[in-house]
């Protein structure tokens, strides 16, 4: 048998070394698959992936020529392959530190790419212009909401260059510990929140008398009341109405301030986007990851700045990471980390220990392995120049990687508090991410996907797998959008259907009682 009207190959063989090859769109049982001289020997959901020649039980099954997982079983030529005979097992891995590392051929400085941006007076460059109101604990949460919401496109009519008056409420700051790594924790993502160059000026609020105490915040932060950092007790304003107008009185006082600005030609070095994924498919590492990768190592050679995060989506071959280090040092940290985590995750029912979601599981992906194999190329090609804890301040320029839960808004809120000023978010399945405030750019790995969900995509990357753009042309055109996005000249399809408000999410790794 042989498909009908199919212009491409069927299958896609990424390496020549591999055994699998995967289903460009859903394949019947009996389709003669002449690149490989096989038959399939089941339907093939697009995505999914067939033995390419017969591969023997125990043996290594390879994607990329990296193992994904073991045969189950004795596998035939054009058997269908998925987490029912792949077997998740320990891989072997060479941390090797360094010895991939290739020094960043860099764009010289008056030849880079440039973008609008924001300058501020201490030199970063913002990419939007917004005002925020911060809780230090959930007790705030209603109060923040209501001074936000409260705040109506007239009411903003006369400040043009304020993106808007966002929320970052949360549900930490009381029923932990004083001390120790979650208060730490919370505070450097609240601290980076508030000294990050998107945020014009804040009002932070406290109920009064929480753990997370609002002048302990402040000192641990090294932040300082002004014209553009104020504060409020609700226990000392009269109740929640009061409070409520006395929020927005407050933040009424500041935006003439916050409007004083404008954008202006500036260097992409200024750029640090912030990598995402969310509902992975199997096309997800073959089209919008890869391609997303290309775009990052065109920022890192025009001095921008890349974070890779997800530690538990990056198991399995994060020493294809460590050998691209800058030092052996930069590549035991993110041993330390990994460490850290198969600790943390010891004995329980979770990703880094074999299973994925169901939606991954359903788009092709067999178990962590396959995933990390596909999320870690978001990161591209290029030297591995830092790695940091959870929202702390990223200061090395290149391709650095954070540590957060795979968990999409935690790991987005860690690496905006950490600098991010945009963020890159690739999905097979679909998402309606957003985040704030820096705006997400969304990359959708297949066209099909693509299509249903238009207005919530940036950029369809399932054109590489229908055969009509390369990997790098995806990459060159992605950096080009990035560089509109980053403007202010184009939304992104979040921010237009006012995404963002909810998802700001410090990893409550401390809830304690």
């Amino acid at each position: 048998m042989t498909i009908a009207n199919t212009p491409v190959n069927p299958f896609i063989r990424l390496d020549p070394l591999d055994n699998v090859v995967v289903a460009r769109i859903p394949v019947p049982v009996g389709t003669d698959v002449p690149s490989e001289g096989v038959v399939t020997r089941q339907d093939v959901p697009a995505g999914h992936k067939i033995a390419a020649r017969e591969i023997q039980a125990g043996e290594p099954v390879l994607k990329y020529n990296t193992v994904i997982g073991y045969a189950a079983e004795l596998l035939p030529p054009g058997t269908w392959m998925h987490s029912h005979n792949i077997r998740f097992d320990e891989v072997v891995k060479d941390y090797a530190f360094g010895s991939r590392y290739e020094p960043t051929q860099f764009v010289p400085a008056a030849e880079r790419a440039t973008f609008d941006g924001i300058r501020r007076e201490d030199g970063r460059v913002a990419t939007r212009n917004v005002v925020g109101v911060f809780v230090v604990s959930a007790a705030s949460g209603t109060v923040a909401r209501k001074i936000t919401t409260s705040f109506k496109d007239a009411d903003l009519a006369a400040y043009p260059m304020i993106d808007g008056v966002v929320p970052y409420v949360h549900e930490q700051g009381d029923g932990m510990e004083w001390t120790g790594e979650p208060m730490d924790l919370l505070r450097r993502t609240i601290g980076g929140y508030l000294k990050h160059p998107n945020t014009a000026a804040a009002l932070v609020i406290a109920q009064g008398g929480e753990v997370n105490d609002l002048d302990a915040l402040l000192a641990d932060q090294g932040l300082e009341r002004g014209p553009r950092l104020k504060t409020m007790l609700i226990s000392e304003t009269g109740g929640l109405r009061a409070a409520v107008a006395e929020g927005r009185r407050l933040v009424e006082g500041m935006l003439p301030l916050a409007n004083d600005c404008h954008r202006e030609p500036c260097s992409a070095e200024h750029i640090t986007v912030g990598l995402q994924c969310g509902g992975s498919d199997g096309f997800s590492g073959l089209s919008a990851n890869p391609a997303l990768g290309a775009a990052m190592d065109i920022l890192v050679r025009n001095g921008g700045t890349a974070i890779l995060s997800e530690t538990s989506e990056i198991f399995g071959v994060e020493h294809t990471l460590t050998q691209r280090a800058v030092t052996a040092e930069v590549g035991q940290k993110l041993v330390d980390r990994m460490n850290w985590w198969l600790e943390y995750n010891s004995g329980k029912d979770t990703q880094i220990n074999g299973r994925v979601s169901p939606g991954n599981n359903a788009g092709g992906l067999a178990n962590v392995l396959e995933k990390s194999l596909g999320g870690a190329k978001k990161g591209g090609n290029t030297g591995l120049m830092g790695v940091y804890k959870y929202a702390e301040p990223v200061g090395a320029k290149g391709f650095v990687f954070m540590d957060t839960p795979g968990y999409d808004p935690a790991a987005a809120t860690g690496q905006i508090a950490g600098g991010a000023t945009m963020v890159c978010f690739t999905t097979g399945r679909g998402s309606c991410f957003g985040s704030m405030p820096a705006p997400t750019m969304k990359l959708a790995s297949n066209t099909p996907m693509y299509e249903r969900m238009r207005a919530d995509m940036d950029v369809n990357c399932g054109r590489i797998i229908d055969g009509e753009a390369t990997v790098e042309e995806l990459g060159r055109e992605i950096f080009d959008q990035l560089l509109e996005h980053a403007s202010g000249r184009l939304r992104t399809k979040s921010e237009l259907s006012g995404m963002g408000n909810d998802e700001f999410m410090p990893w409550p790794i401390g809830i304690v009682c």
